[in-house]
Parts: structure tokens; C-alpha cells; sequence
């Protein structure tokens, strides 16, 4: 498998598992800035951090349910780079239900679309609609995670949907053409905004707390359930590292 690392919230009873290896090449991705969970070292809040680690070591299926199963884990995510792109992902997903009974969330960019028998919810990361800008920022054209999205949609899936708003570069007008596309699917799937957090080589500077609400302004006139996390926000709960 991929799993290069897990942490546990003890309060919330919530795993994060941690996946190697993604299909796109986004310009602002948070792993260019730090490979580990940023809640334990809180170093990407930093803005002169670097620390775009590779893995010492992955864990196999096995080694993954021997550490959770130390845990009382009630609900699990699934996390990137990106984690369908894992071939047993689906495996480690039916696991987890038989042993924890768990929610399990997959958070994915949609390019892959797995067998979701045993997932819960899907976490869908939209980092553009505007095709253009899309291969601009990620590498490739996104008309097949949009698709993909419909279809996640429509075969009955709990969806919600995320972007990250770049100041300008994936600005308001871009946040207001996801929202239209979104809205078209269905106006009351949850989206959620991220402020930008400054990444690698890119010119981009992160979004003032003011410009994520008129982000979320932006979005409303399309959806009904759209929420935003300005990079500001304090943990409300401990974080531990486990692998």
C-alpha cells in the first residue's frame, strides 16, 4: 500500500490515513510544503517552512489495521496526495468497516473513481472548472473529474465539494463558475472554501479573512451549504502522530 502516515484525535475518536503518490501535478499543492500532518508540527503555518519530505517507509494492509486496531476509531479519512490511486484502497476500506464499523472518507481529486461500497463520503476537490486554468495549475484537463463528479452525484454517494481560493488566479470569478457548476448538479451539496496557503516557487500570496467571506458570498448565489477555513482557525482538539 501507500500509507505513509497516520495520526489519531483522540477526543473525536478520528483517523487520518495518509496516501503517497498522486495523477496531478498542482502548482499549490501542500505537500510541496509539508509531507506530514501540519496539525502535529503546525510548520505550514509558517511561512518560511520547507519541509517537502519523501517516506522512510509505507505500511501494508495488515500493518495498518495492527496500528488502528490499538485505537477506538469511529470514523476514518483517507487523504493525499491522493488516495485512489492506491489499488487497495477499496480492500483497506472494507477492513476498516468489518473491524471499527467506522465512517469512512475518501478526499480525492475525482480523476479515479474506485469501488465506493465501503466508503461513506467522498470529499471532492474541484481546483477549477475553467479548463484552461485547470491544466494551468494541476497539468491536465479536468473534463473527467467533472464528470466523475456528476456521476458520484447521481449514484447516490454523500458528496461534498472543496477549492482553494488563490488570490488572483483561482479568484472569485473562478469560485463563482465552480459554485454555478456545482449548483448544477445539485444546489445543496456542501463546498468549502480553503484560503491558499503560500507553497513552493509560486508568486501567490494567501487570501485575507475578508476575501474568504466574499468568496463565500460569491458562492452562495449558486448553493445553499457553502462554509470556508480562513488558515486561522485554532485546533479544536489534539492531534497524535501514530505512524
Amino acid at each position: 500500500m501507500n500509507v505513509y502516515h497516520i495520526t489519531y484525535a483522540p477526543t473525536v475518536k478520528t483517523a487520518h490515513l495518509y496516501f503517497w503518490g498522486c495523477n496531478l501535478s498542482c502548482r499549490g499543492c501542500v505537500r510541496l510544503k509539508e509531507t506530514y500532518n501540519y496539525h502535529i508540527e503546525a510548520s505550514i503555518f509558517n511561512e518560511t517552512s520547507k519541509n517537502p519530505r519523501v517516506p522512510e517507509r509505507f505500511l501494508d494492509l495488515e500493518e495498518v489495521m495492527q496500528i488502528l486496531g490499538k485505537l477506538e476509531v469511529r470514523k476514518v479519512f483517507f487523504m493525499g496526495a491522493e488516495p485512489a490511486t492506491d489499488p487497495k484502497l477499496p480492500q483497506l476500506a472494507e477492513a476498516l468497516h468489518q473491524e471499527f464499523k467506522s465512517h469512512n472518507i475518501l478526499l480525492t481529486n475525482g480523476f479515479k473513481l474506485i469501488d465506493l461500497k465501503h466508503i461513506d463520503e467522498v470529499a471532492f476537490s474541484i481546483k477549477a472548472v475553467t479548463d484552461s486554468l485547470h491544466r494551468h495549475y494541476t497539468g491536465k484537463s479536468n473534463k473527467k473529474a467533472l464528470a466523475n463528479f456528476a456521476s458520484l452525484y447521481n449514484s447516490g454517494v454523500k458528496l461534498r465539494a472543496e477549492s482553494v481560493l488563490i488570490p488572483e488566479y483561482i479568484d472569485y470569478p473562478e469560485i463563482e463558475n465552480i459554485a454555478k457548476f456545482i449548483g448544477a448538479v445539485y444546489q445543496g451539496i456542501p463546498y468549502r472554501i480553503d484560503a491558499y496557503i503560500p507553497t513552493g516557487a509560486n508568486p501567490w500570496r494567501r487570501p485575507t479573512p475578508q476575501e474568504m467571506k466574499r468568496a463565500v458570498s460569491t458562492a452562495q448565489k449558486n448553493l445553499f451549504n457553502v462554509s470556508c477555513l480562513t488558515g486561522n482557525e485554532k485546533l479544536k482538539f489534539n492531534v497524535l502522530r501514530v505512524f
